[in-house]
């Protein structure tokens, strides 16, 4: 690990890994061989963590998603090995930047949000826990689009993040497996005059794993995140070559590897729709064959499946899992039925990530049959079941039966995905107090009424390795001068930076960090859009998905209002702020797009405006994602969270934002409430209507058009969007825009305008209190401790998976420790923990 060493390896990779002389190597090349010098020191960890697992009966968490937004995984890789400095020296002596190599790196978009980054830190959390466990998730080719801004409006283009390469994945083709789709089902009685059935498929694919380590925290401990990629059976057909068809020799070929060509494929489209399915079941079927293979490696039967696993649904993307292991086990391995379902309902946890009705996932009947048909049919079994027991328990009530049916019959029939879900899983959580109890009362309410013993609440969180170590290094640095750097790994001790906030010297320097981590911003945003920001003014940021129900147009609103104090009177005190915003918007989702094109054109008025200009600046930074975060979080002075009470699961960015020091204002919704209550409301921006204040003014007839005609300023700002000031006098570019928030209103803008500037006003007033603003900054980080994804995990561990961390034990392969290792554990000397001493060291 030393620099020497280090530098050494390094310009080994470049010679005979990237084929280059240093003197010739391209940025691309530099990143490269670093990437694999720090991936040799992983492969031992590795090696030894799978040697550690495969010697104790541990229990081992798979994790299913179909999103894993890890990030860059070097600087990463860095902080968790603590080599950064080593690193940093080892590249130095040969005049090279260590931040330069860095940016080389091709961001994997193997997600679309909050979804995909909480696997993220999941993952990082469980290894740095020590935790057995497998990141099972599809490996897409293309992952999520590179957004550009073109004429105010998203332009989305292909994300090839592997046209470089992916130094950090090993194929493990020797345990690829093979996935069936569509056909029929035949029923028969075998030779034992068993009732079978036979599922006889229209085609088949190959699922081929690769592996990547994650490295936890120092420790040794490098668990590995499974990526399946579809592949044909026969990828070439020679004999249809050689009569001339060559676009028919490789067609097997392309339709399978479609299946995970991108993420999220547009399902506006029936071929849309069953490619997405497809998606769905294909990475779910190799997951739980490849875990059926880990099972009988070591010997064990599949009645002990769920001893030796527990699989955790990431929302209803792979919730058709359930099904798929009921199928393996009756049909392949000749389980009855309540065995088989035992073994299921004690393997699988779900965990739900939303409010929105429209967002539990559906399948229409017809698609679902013509894709899955042996799966359909061990739902309708499942289903039958579970409503007899609904019968039995709820005598008379016909109406609780349609309700909680997984299958809708409401129109055309679907798969009720969520339902599917629950009755196959032995515990639903969700992911912050307010959602979980949203949850109960409303989204699965009479799932709940059923069981409500299987319900828990477990808030997100997320890792500080990336999002404050990694992601803010000079804060960092003066938070371990202060206090330590035992924080990194267990993030409740960064409460010990409490009383810095009194301490005017640590508050000074604490300022000058912040100010250096604004000034990286600004570069960015300057070489990302050419607009010129001042680090000096307030940075309010407001970066996340794009969503009507997160509401970005209100902040929006916000930033008009503020324009026309300005126009109406040029010495109105408005404390300078520079707004940026960031985010990707469905490609299908059109007012979503219409938002941004609602930021753009008004950022393109505000920012040419002579008057206003050097007082507010607006900003929409392209192509959001991990890499951009790690600039944005740690530069925020005021954190925008003002999702519609009752709508946002939990969310994450509010956690990211508030550990690095940022302020936030905020709805009481998601996790803000406990955010709040962490940090104290003194330090916190509350505004709008409650959860309950929202189902009430829904419940009464709300209508906005009232907000609209008793407040002059409300109108003033609706007014000049209805007659097109920020559209070059176009009044049609927004009609679809306000005439929903005149009209219709969804999202209660109109209720909470006044509310939201009124608190925004309370914010300028803080900021220009720059004592109070810096101690509210530091007390923001110093109690975000409970924030953390280790805490997360800790409670999976406890109420959900029953898992235990296995200390592992470094292996050395020139010493013969591994074989070893292997003798001893047969010859029953000892267990693994106790020839290692029990340090994992």
């Amino acid at each position: 690990m030393s620099s020497a060493t280090i530098r050494r390896a390094f310009l080994d990779h470049v010679f005979y890994t990237q084929g280059k002389l240093p003197g010739h190597a391209s940025g691309n090349d530099l990143y490269q061989a670093l990437a694999h010098t720090v991936r040799d020191r992983l492969v031992q960890r590795w090696i030894s963590t799978a040697e550690a697992y495969q010697s104790q009966p541990s229990r081992t968490v798979a994790y299913l998603s179909a999103e894993f937004l890890m990030g860059p995984h070097l600087g990463n890789n860095l902080v968790n090995l603590g080599i950064v400095e080593a690193v940093r020296g080892a590249m130095a002596t040969l005049n090279l930047d260590l931040d330069h190599i860095l940016a080389q790196e091709e961001e994997p978009g193997l997600g679309n949000g909050g979804l995909g980054r909480l696997a993220a830190c999941f993952m990082d959390s469980l290894a740095t826990l020590e935790i057995p466990a497998l990141g099972y998730g599809i490996r897409y080719e293309y992952g999520i689009f590179h957004q550009s801004i073109i004429d105010g409006m998203q332009v989305e283009s292909t994300d090839t993040w592997l046209r470089n390469g992916n130094p950090w994945e090993i194929q493990r083709s020797e345990w690829a497996v093979e996935v069936r789709l569509g056909g029929h089902t035949e029923h028969y009685t075998d030779d034992r005059g068993r009732y079978r059935v036979r599922w006889v498929p229209a085609k088949t694919v190959v699922g081929v794993p690769f592996d990547s380590p994650i490295l936890g925290y120092r420790v040794n401990t490098v668990n590995t995140l499974r990526l399946w990629r579809a592949e044909a059976t026969e990828a070439f057909d020679f004999h249809t070559f050689n009569r001339g068809d060559y676009l028919g020799a490789v067609n097997k070929k392309v339709t399978s590897e479609n299946l995970t060509k991108v993420l999220y494929p547009n399902d506006e489209t029936q071929q849309g729709k069953e490619l997405r399915l497809e998606q769905q079941y294909f990475f779910v079927a190799c997951s739980l064959q490849d875990m059926l293979r880990l099972l009988a490696t070591q010997g064990l039967p599949v009645t002990r499946f769920h001893e030796k696993f527990t699989v955790q649904l990431n929302d209803t993307h792979p919730a058709v899992g359930i099904a798929e292991l009921m199928r393996l086990l009756i049909d392949d391995h000749g389980l009855a039925w309540d065995e088989a379902w035992h073994i299921t309902r004690r393997a699988f946890a779900y965990t739900n990530h939303t409010l929105l009705p429209e967002a539990l996932e559906q399948w229409p009947l017809p698609l679902f049959q013509r894709i899955l048909p042996r799966h359909l049919e061990i739902i309708y079994e499942i289903n039958a079941r579970f409503l007899d027991e609904v019968r039995i328990r709820f005598y008379g009530d016909e109406s609780r039966l349609a309700r909680l049916s997984l299958i809708s019959e409401h129109g055309e029939r679907h798969v009720r995905m969520a339902h599917l879900a629950c009755v196959g899983s032995h515990t639903i959580n969700g992911v912050a107090e307010l959602h979980s109890r949203l949850m109960r009362e409303d989204v699965l309410k009479d799932l709940y009424e059923m069981w409500p013993e299987k319900f828990t609440s477990i808030t997100n969180g997320v890792t500080p390795r990336r999002w404050l170590a990694l992601a803010n290094p000079r804060l960092t640095r003066l938070v371990s001068e202060a206090i330590g750097d035992g924080w990194i790994k267990d993030l409740g001790q960064i409460r010990a930076l409490e009383p810095y906030a009194d301490d005017p010297s640590f508050r000074e320097r604490w300022q000058a960090v912040r100010r250096e981590n604004k000034q990286d911003l600004a570069r960015l945003v300057r070489d990302a859009t050419g607009v010129v920001v001042d680090p000096n003014s307030m940075f309010d940021v407001m970066v996340k998905r794009i969503h009507e129900y997160k509401r970005q147009h209100l902040a929006v609103l916000h930033i008009i209002a503020l324009y026309h104090r300005i126009k109406s009177d040029p010495h109105a005190d408005v404390q300078p702020r520079t707004f940026l915003f960031a985010g990707k918007a469905a490609p299908g989702y059109h007012y979503a797009k219409l938002m941004i094109r609602f930021v753009t054109s008004v950022a393109g008025v505000v920012n040419r405006d002579p008057q206003v200009r050097d007082r507010l600046k607006v900003v929409f930074l392209p192509n959001f994602n991990v890499t951009h975060g790690q600039k944005i979080y740690p530069a925020a002075d005021l954190s925008e969270q003002i999702s519609l009470a009752g709508k946002e699961a939990s969310g994450t960015g509010n956690m990211k934002f508030a550990m690095n020091g940022a302020i936030t204002i905020g709805t009481m919704d998601g996790a803000n409430i406990e955010l709040r209550d962490a940090i104290g409301a003194d330090n916190f921006f509350p505004f709008g209507l409650n959860a309950s204040e929202v189902y009430a003014l829904k419940a009464a007839g709300y209508h906005p058009s009232t907000y609209y005609d008793s407040s002059p300023e409300l109108r003033a700002v609706v007014d000049l969007i209805q007659h097109g000031f920020f559209s070059k006098g176009d009044a049609a570019v927004f009609r679809p825009l306000f005439d929903g928030l005149l009209q219709h209103d969804p999202y209660l803008l109109m209720a909470d305008f006044a509310s939201y500037l009124h608190c925004q006003q309370q914010v300028s007033a803080a900021y220009g209190d720059p004592e109070r603003w810096q101690r509210m900054s530091v007390l923001s980080s110093a109690r975000s401790g409970q924030f953390s994804s280790d805490r997360a995990i800790e409670q999976y561990c406890k109420r959900v998976w029953h898992a235990q961390a296995v200390p592992v034990c470094l292996l050395h392969r020139s010493s013969g420790q591994v074989q070893g290792a292997r003798r001893a554990e047969a010859d029953g000397i000892g267990t693994f923990s106790e020839r290692c001493g029990g340090s994992g060291s």
